[in-house]
C-alpha cells in the first residue's frame, strides 16, 4: 500500500521566468545599420566631390538651379545650356528631363565657348589697332623720331602687332658687325618701351641681318650670334624705357633666315629689329611649344654680316 501511495503523489514542475532586459531586443541592430549606411553614403559623396571636375560641378549646379530661375525670372533653362550635364532637350514627347524652354530666349553666345573666344579675339585686335595708332602718333610727335619714319613699319599679323625697324644705307641702327645701339635708335626703342608698357601683352624681339658674308665667321662668331646680340641689346633699351622685364617672352636671332626683301638679299632693309606685341593665341602657342604659323618662304640661311 505504501508503494501505491507513492505512485499516486502528483509531480510538481516549477517554471522560472527570467525578467528584465526586455527593452534591448534587436533595435540596436537597426540603428547600427542606419549608421553604417549613412557613413558609406558620406564617404561616397566625398569621393564623388573629389573626383568631379569643376566643369562637371558647374553643370550639376546649373541643372538644379535653372528650373527655379526659369520659374521665377523666365529665360532659358538647363536643357539648352552647353554644360557637361544637360537637362532635357527639344523632344516634347520625352517624359523625363526638361521638355520646355523658358519663355525668354537666352543669348546663346553666353553658352557658346567658340563664340566667346571669337569675341575675345575681336576685342584684342581692336586693342592692337589702338596701340598701332598710338605708336604712330608718338613717332610723329617727336621730330627726331619722325625722321626715322621710312625705317619703321607697323603691321597687323597673325601673331599680333609687328613693329619693324630697318636700316637705311645712311642711317644704320648698328655699326657693321656691332651690337652697340646708335643714339637715335636708342631713343626710339625707349619711347616704344614707354608706350608698350601700357598694354598687358607679352613681346617677342627678333634680330635680322642681310645675306652678305660675315668676315669673322671663321672664328665662330657668325650672323646668328650677331643678330641675337642685337635683339638682346634692343630688349635692354625697351626695358630702360619702362617696359617691365616680365613682359618679355622671347628674344631670338634669326640671322638672314627671314629676309624682308628676298629679291635683294644684301639690301639694308633686311638688317632690322622686329618687335612683336603678341596676341593670346601666339603667346599660348609659344608656351605650349606648338607651331605658330606655316613656315615662310625665304632664302636659305647664309652666314652674313650686319
Amino acid at each position: 500500500m505504501a508503494g501505491d501511495a507513492k505512485k499516486l503523489q502528483p509531480i510538481i514542475v516549477k517554471k522560472v521566468k527570467k525578467g528584465g532586459h526586455g527593452a534591448h531586443g534587436g533595435a540596436w541592430k537597426i540603428a547600427y545599420a542606419d549608421f553604417v549606411t549613412a557613413r558609406m553614403a558620406f564617404f561616397l559623396l566625398m569621393w564623388l566631390l573629389g573626383s568631379t571636375t569643376e566643369g562637371d560641378k558647374k553643370g550639376i549646379a546649373d541643372y538644379f538651379q535653372s528650373p527655379l530661375k526659369v520659374a521665377l525670372f523666365g529665360g532659358s533653362g538647363s536643357g539648352d545650356a552647353s554644360s557637361v550635364v544637360r537637362g532635357g532637350g527639344d523632344d516634347l514627347t520625352r517624359q523625363g528631363g526638361q521638355v520646355k524652354r523658358g519663355d525668354v530666349k537666352a543669348d546663346e553666345k553666353n553658352y557658346n565657348l567658340l563664340a566667346l573666344k571669337a569675341e575675345q579675339r575681336r576685342a584684342e585686335r581692336l586693342r592692337m589697332e589702338q596701340l598701332k595708332e598710338k605708336v604712330e602718333k608718338t613717332i610723329a610727335a617727336n621730330p627726331r623720331l619722325a625722321a626715322l619714319g621710312g625705317q619703321i613699319k607697323l603691321e597687323m599679323t597673325k601673331e599680333g602687332l609687328r613693329i619693324q625697324i630697318a636700316d637705311e644705307s645712311n642711317r644704320p641702327m648698328f655699326d657693321s658687325g656691332s651690337a652697340v645701339v646708335k643714339p637715335y635708335m636708342r631713343e626710339l626703342l625707349q619711347e616704344l618701351g614707354m608706350v608698350l608698357a601700357e598694354v598687358p601683352n607679352r613681346l617677342t624681339v627678333e634680330g635680322h641681318t642681310d645675306a652678305q658674308p660675315f668676315s669673322a665667321g671663321d672664328r665662330g662668331y657668325s650672323n646668328w650670334e650677331l643678330s641675337a646680340d642685337r635683339a638682346n641689346a634692343s630688349r635692354r633699351e625697351l626695358v630702360t624705357g619702362g617696359l617691365p622685364e616680365s613682359r618679355m617672352l622671347r628674344v631670338q636671332g634669326l640671322a638672314s633666315s627671314k629676309l624682308l626683301e628676298p629679291q635683294a638679299p644684301e639690301s639694308p632693309m633686311n638688317r632690322r629689329i622686329s618687335i612683336i606685341v603678341m596676341n593670346r593665341d601666339a603667346e599660348d602657342a609659344i608656351l605650349k611649344n606648338l607651331p605658330e604659323e606655316e613656315p615662310e618662304a625665304s632664302a636659305p640661311p647664309v652666314a652674313a654680316s650686319g
